[in-house]
């Protein structure tokens, strides 16, 4: 009696680490897709002080002023990435003036770099945990919270009034560089996912999949 019972686990076990197996294959290769179709946008604080995160956002507003007009109409990954190259010294000299103009004695750097984010929303968008390539502007020590959108698409400039015209324009932003599978899984506005908090829950319990399918893997 007692090795059926053994046996039966263990089928149930291989059953489902075959399962989870699938999935999180699936999942990755979902988040992979998404991931190499976007630059995100972060721009990092120095503390979670009042004045601090004050003036992270002012920081975002002038650099905002600088890069928009020239990355709104790119039209690929490629062509947005050159032009954040191209003006990254510009960038960090506004971010910079800023930040003295302010009183503060922060350094200022800015860079292009694959970094691993958490789940994270913006707006009508809801991104997977994954690697990511994004623009930073990291202001002093970066221990504070950041603020963030996607650069290409130009969602920066298309939804940062949260406005129902900018939900609008972010659908279309992403529907055009994403494939429709791709896109419901990001879409936090899906009638499947009424609100944030569901498509969060949802990427969590695959995050979940995962840790259990690496722990049955690994016994």
């Amino acid at each position: 009696m007692k090795n059926k019972i053994i046996a039966i686990m263990l089928f149930l076990i291989i059953v489902l680490g075959s399962i989870l197996g699938i999935s999180y294959m699936k999942f990755g290769a979902s988040q992979n897709s998404i991931s190499e179709k976007l630059i995100r946008f972060h721009v990092i604080a120095n503390s979670d002080t009042t004045e601090d995160q004050a003036l992270k956002l002012k920081v975002r507003d002038e650099v905002f002023k600088y890069i928009s007009p020239k990355l709104k109409d790119s039209k690929s990954i490629n062509e947005s990435r050159k032009i954040i190259e191209e003006n990254d010294k510009m960038i960090n000299r506004i971010a910079k003036r800023v930040v003295e103009e302010k009183g503060y004695p922060y350094k200022v750097v800015t860079m292009i770099s694959h970094e691993n984010f958490p789940v994270k929303s913006y707006g009508n968008i809801t991104l997977p945990e994954g690697n990511y390539e994004a623009y930073r502007i990291i202001i002093g020590s970066g221990e504070g919270h950041n603020w963030w959108c996607v650069m290409f698409p130009p969602l920066c400039f298309t939804d940062i009034t949260k406005g129902e015209v900018a939900y609008k324009k972010t659908e279309k932003e992403m529907r055009q560089v994403l494939t429709p599978q791709e896109y419901k899984l990001v879409n936090n506005l899906d009638t499947n996912s009424i609100d944030n908090e569901k498509i969060v829950v949802k990427f969590k319990i695959v995050e979940i999949a995962k840790d259990l399918y690496k722990k049955i893997q690994g016994e």
